[in-house]
């Protein structure tokens, strides 16, 4: 028998909506902005974030391998069949600015419209979509 957190793991779930909303402003309205960059960056941090939370609830609760790396997270539900094979690239690229964004953000050039801004909002929405899914398959409800 499996534990999921469903009530932690549907508020993460519940803030890729805002996420999605807070891109697509950035997308519209950019700027080059400090404020457009600042709030890029913490855009794509939040993302970050929601995605490996909800990765390590969804390893804990259905007793997968554990994770070495936010990377590995991201391979190890992939591996799982918990959302299509095709956004595994985009959420590894995704996760991977984690560094820079947490670590290097003295360098992260704010000026700049990151790519993902563009296209991950899609991409969050289809992850959204698919670990729904896949809890509702796993867990018969």
């Amino acid at each position: 028998m499996y534990f999921v957190n469903r009530e932690q793991l549907s508020a993460r779930l519940d803030t890729i909506p805002d996420i999605v909303r807070a891109l697509g402003t950035l997308q519209a309205e950019w700027d080059g902005s400090l404020l457009n960059g600042l709030a890029q960056e913490r855009a794509l941090h939040l993302a970050i974030e929601t995605v490996t939370d909800i990765g390590s609830f969804l390893i804990d609760g259905f007793i997968m391998r554990d994770a070495s790396s936010y990377e590995d997270i991201v391979d190890i539900i992939a591996g799982e069949g918990v959302f299509p094979t095709e956004l595994h690239a985009l959420l590894q690229e995704l996760v991977r600015l984690r560094r820079p964004l947490v670590q290097d953000y003295y360098e992260w050039p704010r000026n700049q419209l990151h790519p993902l801004t563009l296209t991950i909002p899609e991409v969050l929405v289809r992850f959204k979509n698919a670990v729904e899914y896949y809890v509702a398959q796993e867990l018969g409800s």
